[in-house]
């Protein structure tokens, strides 16, 4: 599908500086931009590839100004960035409308009771148990696994090889990416006198609130009781563990290959980075900043603060110690040094005393 530079500029609200009418009928980054193509700048240290670059279409600041003459129609907007995500939201659109594959295929299992709303697709080899609910407009791909009870909302995408234990709850337009696991048991082993540990049954389900988008192979445990929660908004990366009963904040962001131990609970729009730890039974602020491979066992209590390191400290005391980290070998020489400065003047002193 093809659009102007001019009703590319009405979508964003843009100012056009070039030809109106050139056409564009793909997305690129800049430094592979080509005829027919539309892309962004917002980085001034990407601005060389403007110059090279064949693009069509290029979607700058309000406030660019070009060190070199440019063949490209640029669009201004205040914020390039965000302007290209409006216009990545709109070519998907787009092209789920002309994807937007309904009814059930063979071979698959619905079960009788199941309820199925209106506009849904299941693809072949996905099952679906008794009682299960699934809202319109839902899409559910190929191998995925939905456990009894359990109730998916409207304008969900459950994609291939995804697993719904029993009773999980998800709402509306939530996106759950390739092979992951949601309600498996939490990891509770109650140790005996002999060093064996026995199972503790985990009865709880979890529940997935609105416009949470969960990344692949990414594990969400069941509550021991009550529920697991990922609250409205919620945005997981791939390759994330959260365990039972943890409480999830709204609109919070957590990167890959982070842990979160049970029962702990982060505070709304909380930001983790990779690889980052959190012990159990914590409770973080709203707005907390964890930065990659932190690991955290304490409760924060400030709001919008930063944390770095493992064990985690402020960010400022962290920037401190990692320069300090640095000098190390240095000191190291210099303290062996003053030791070794320090026994030939006991050596002297001793001589002298003797002489005495």
């Amino acid at each position: 599908m093809q659009f102007t530079a001019k009703q590319i500029s009405e979508f964003i609200n843009g100012t056009i500086e070039g030809d109106a009418d050139v056409k564009v009928q793909e997305l690129s980054k800049i430094e592979s931009g080509k005829p027919g193509s539309l892309c962004f700048l917002s980085n001034p240290k990407y601005e060389n590839f403007l110059y090279s670059s064949t693009a069509s279409v290029v979607i700058v600041s309000q406030d660019f100004v070009p060190s070199q003459k440019t063949d490209s129609t640029l669009i201004r907007v205040a914020d390039p960035y965000s302007a290209f995500s409006v216009l990545l939201e709109k070519y998907n659109e787009v092209a789920a409308l002309t994807n937007n594959q309904t009814g059930i295929e063979q071979p698959s299992f619905i079960h009788p009771s199941a309820k199925i709303g209106k506009n849904v697709y299941i693809a072949a080899f996905s099952y679906v148990a008794e009682n299960v609910q699934i809202g319109d407009n839902t899409k559910i791909y190929p191998q995925v696994s939905i456990a009894a009870d359990s109730v998916i909302g409207n304008d969900c995408t459950i994609n291939a090889g995804v697993k719904i234990y029993n009773r999980s709850m998800i709402g509306n337009r939530v996106i759950i990416h390739a092979n992951t696991v949601v309600g498996s048991d939490g990891f509770g082993f109650a140790p005996q006198p002999d060093g064996t540990y026995s199972k503790i049954p985990q009865i709880g389900n979890v529940v997935i609130e609105d416009d949470v988008e969960i990344g692949s192979n990414t594990t969400i445990d069941r509550a021991t009781m009550g529920s697991t929660f990922i609250r409205r908004g919620v945005k997981l990366d791939n390759l994330i563990q959260i365990a039972h009963n943890v409480d999830v904040g709204e609109h919070s962001v957590v990167a890959a290959q982070t842990g979160i131990s049970g029962s702990s609970k982060l505070g709304e729009k909380s930001v983790i980075g990779g690889q980052v730890g959190i012990a159990g039974h914590l409770s973080l602020a709203k707005g907390t900043q964890i930065g990659a491979q932190a690991g955290i066992n304490f409760n924060t209590i400030e709001e919008n603060k930063q944390w770095h390191g493992s064990p985690a400290q402020p960010l400022r005391d962290w920037m401190r110690a990692s320069v300090l980290f640095k000098q190390l070998p240095a000191i190291v020489k210099r303290v062996a040094a003053l030791e070794a400065t320090i026994v030939k003047l006991n050596e002297i002193i001793e001589n002298n005393e003797s002489t005495l």
